[in-house]
């Protein structure tokens, strides 16, 4: 019986998750709250861990510009792409903040093409311009292991993913911020002491990453 009431469980709780795997609820109170307080928002920053990390190591750099964190650990693309109205969209920024694929690559969700993951980008960037939001597109940043999954190599598909995410915001006139160049070693993964393993930054990191993406917004936020 014990076995039994074990088993329901688990199923229920795979059911829910299916029920939200874009997880749209994560961010759903704060952005009401937004909405309700009428906050303006200058830059959402849609991503994964990577994002999520971002606002939670650094909060000082986010409130003194009045960005706005949306990443979730462990997500991919299709995740972001569908929750990109509630989180992004709703909010009505001048700009958002797209770094993400890393995941993808690491096939988080179940495998994935490049061409996929640029497509699932451009999508989202898409739909930010088409409601009058700037989108900014980030590199992926360098890797060459995932602790999580050791069987997949993913130095040559980050170099390959950003290099047709810069060619193609050169023939649409977009923002690309460059985070890996400053951030890869010799072994073309991420330096170590810029992150805590070889794929997330830690605050030596970030603060990498901060100077050179205000460069970028600058002309954004006149």
């Amino acid at each position: 019986m014990k076995k039994l009431f074990a088993f329901i469980a688990l199923t229920s709780m795979a059911l829910l998750s299916a029920q939200d795997w874009h997880q749209g609820q994560k961010y759903q109170s704060d952005n009401a709250r937004i909405l309700r307080e009428k906050t303006p928002v200058q830059v959402v920053f849609m991503g994964n861990s990577i994002t999520q990390g971002w606002a939670d190591m650094r909060p000082e750099f986010f409130e003194d510009h009045g960005f706005v964190g949306r990443g979730i650990g462990g997500q991919t693309t299709p995740q972001m792409l569908l929750r990109l109205r509630q989180d992004v969209l709703e909010l009505k920024p001048k700009a958002v903040v797209i770094l993400a694929g890393i995941n993808d690559i690491a096939q988080n969700t179940g495998p994935i093409t490049l061409t996929e993951t640029l497509g699932n980008i451009q999508s989202m960037a898409e739909l930010a311009l088409a409601h009058g939001i700037t989108p900014v597109i980030c590199s992926v940043l360098p890797a060459n292991s995932f602790p999580w999954r050791p069987e997949i190599i993913p130095t040559q598909q980050v170099i390959d993913l950003n290099r047709q995410l810069h060619q193609w915001t050169v023939e649409k006139n977009l923002v690309f911020v460059d985070f890996y160049t400053p951030m890869v070693d010799e072994q073309l993964g991420l330096k170590s002491p810029l992150g805590y393993d070889p794929v997330h930054p830690n605050v030596a990191g970030y603060q990498v990453m901060e100077p050179i993406l205000l460069e970028a917004l600058s002309p954004l936020l006149r």
